[in-house]
Parts: structure tokens; sequence; C-alpha cells
């Protein structure tokens, strides 16, 4: 996939990652993390001390780059066995194992969080509903809580839509849209 995956910002600025070896994953482009993080930095402000999600992980990319810009903690979904093994390396190259939880897994089988998560980012194959289907779930099982901000990349014509959910913004970015999700009510 990407040859030239690397951390935008941070303490990892510049450094690469591996991307799952075949055409499984679709590692999000560094232009599409750039917007994504540029569009929570101005939300969030800082991610310092932020617990996260990377779910539907494939290279880990967004985690880590959540990781680099000072985020405490990082859980890594997937179920791929490439994108684990892409996970696990890019973690051990930049020494982040005190930081992470890789669970090679299906988004859908994580049981009840103990507290809600900061940040859950979502990436799933396109065109699925997949996505919508996950933050339902999770909310339902605590990981998302009221100050929780969803980020979930789609295709460009898809349309998001989750009960109990608004979407704060979305943007275009080549072949993907980002939304930023908010529990309501």
């Amino acid at each position: 996939m990407s040859a030239n995956l690397r951390i935008i910002a941070g303490e990892w600025r510049g450094r690469k990652l591996a991307a799952p070896a075949g055409d499984t994953t679709r590692p999000t482009a560094d232009r599409t993390r750039e917007t994504l993080f540029s569009m929570l930095v101005s939300r969030l402000g800082t991610f310092e001390d932020l617990k996260v999600a990377d779910l539907f992980a494939g290279s880990g990319a967004l985690g880590l780059e959540a990781l680099s810009r000072g985020a405490a903690h990082c859980l890594f979904v997937d179920q791929d066995a490439a994108a684990i093994r892409a996970i696990r390396s890019n973690i051990a190259a930049l020494r982040a194992q005190p930081r992470s939880d890789v669970r090679a897994s299906s988004v859908l089988s994580l049981g009840p969080a103990k507290e809600p998560l900061d940040l859950v980012l979502l990436d799933p194959p396109y065109d699925t509903g997949a996505g919508a289907v996950a933050v339902d779930k999770l909310a339902r099982l605590g990981w998302i809580g009221e100050t929780t901000w969803v980020s979930l990349e789609t295709g460009k014509g898809e349309a998001v839509s989750i009960k109990g959910f608004e979407t704060e913004t979305e943007r275009d970015v080549g072949k993907a849209r980002l939304h930023l999700l908010r529990r309501v009510g």
C-alpha cells in the first residue's frame, strides 16, 4: 500500500510506519490523517493524557499519531493477522509498548468498558456500514461516553446516521469522508 506512511507530528514526527502486507487493509493516507488531526486539535486543543482507541486499526497509524502527540494510552483493534503484525512492529519500532494494548479480534467482540475513552478513531472498510454498527455497540458497552469524540472515516459518498449521535463536522479528503461525531441526549 503506502510506502511513505509516516507520523505527522509530535514525539515521533517523520518516523516511518510499516503498512500491513497484502491488500486487505487500506491505510489512511498521510494527507487524510493530517486533515483529521487538524480537525481534532481544533476541538481537543491537546492530546495530552487522552485515552484513545484505534479500531479497524490496519497499520495503527491513527493511534500512533495520537500517542506521538501525547495521548496516554491507545487500544489497537484489528482482526486481520497482517494488520496485527504491522501494528506490533510499528509499536515496537517506536518503543510504545507501555502505552499500547493490541487486540487481535473483531471490534464488535469487545466487551464492556471499564470507563469511556476520550477519543475513538474508526477506519472500517468503506461501504459496509461497519463503522455505524461499531459506534452504536461501543456506546452501549460504555466505550463512548458523553464527552468522547468519535472519528469515523468512510468513503466519500457514504452518509452516517447513528441513533444517539450527531455529526459535529465532516470533511471530504480525496476518496475519504471524515466524520466527527458526539453523543446527544
